[in-house]
């Protein structure tokens, strides 16, 4: 029987995880490595004259960000043997507008990027619960194991803060600069995100399977 592409249910025995600390950097890493590259724009064609000719230091970064991207995948496919569904939503719009920002040279593709990934996480968790099911679990099963109402209650609050950071989004790269957005972008948006998390813990706590409490 051939194994799945995409990861097991959070349920499942067989599904195989990889260590959190390397699955942060997976995912945190093509950020990183996007703000670098945009801060250092500059110095980077300085020293490799081939990306001068993708643009400026937001198409550079641009162009980075998408290699990147396809690196944390490859290498979490190499790792697992499945790929981790909501990144690789992410990384397929990741390429999907980021193409059209090199293509076109207008940087509102690449701007958007986070709007539209975050009201898709928003929709497909809000939705999944409409019909059921707590897909949370997909991104948060080898941290924590919760009885059934804990990941409902946790999928409803993360959906909308999903929404929240679309909305946010589309405020900072309107009303700031390019530089603002982006250093939002790394900077301000993981902060929020860690700080959300944090409010979320009494919830999990009480939810929290007996079995891993007495672990």
């Amino acid at each position: 029987m051939h194994e799945p592409i995409f990861e097991r249910d959070p349920s499942d025995p067989q599904r195989k995880t990889i260590n959190p600390l390397l699955k942060l950097a997976l995912e945190l890493g093509p950020l990183l490595v996007f703000f670098f590259a945009n801060a250092r724009g500059d110095w980077l064609v300085g020293h490799f004259p081939g990306l001068g000719g993708i643009g400026g230091p937001l198409f550079v970064a641009t162009a980075l960000f998408m290699i990147a991207t396809v690196l944390a995948l490859s290498v979490s496919w190499a790792l697992t043997r499945t790929l981790p569904i909501m990144p690789l939503v992410s990384g397929v719009i990741v390429l999907v507008f980021g193409g059209l920002t090199l293509w076109l040279q207008d940087e509102i593709f690449i701007k958007m990027k986070p709007t539209i990934v975050n009201t898709l996480f928003g929709a497909v968790l809000l939705g999944g619960l409409a019909f059921g099911r707590s897909l949370l679990g997909y991104v948060f099963d080898s941290a924590f194991a919760l009885d059934a109402e804990g990941w409902r209650k946790l999928t409803l609050r993360w959906g909308l803060f999903f929404f929240f950071l679309a909305i946010a989004n589309e405020f900072v790269w309107r009303m700031f600069s390019t530089d603002t957005w982006v250093a939002f972008k790394v900077w301000g948006i993981m902060p929020i995100t860690f700080a959300f998390t944090l409010s979320q813990m009494p919830l999990i706590m009480r939810h929290t399977l007996e079995e891993q409490k007495e672990e």
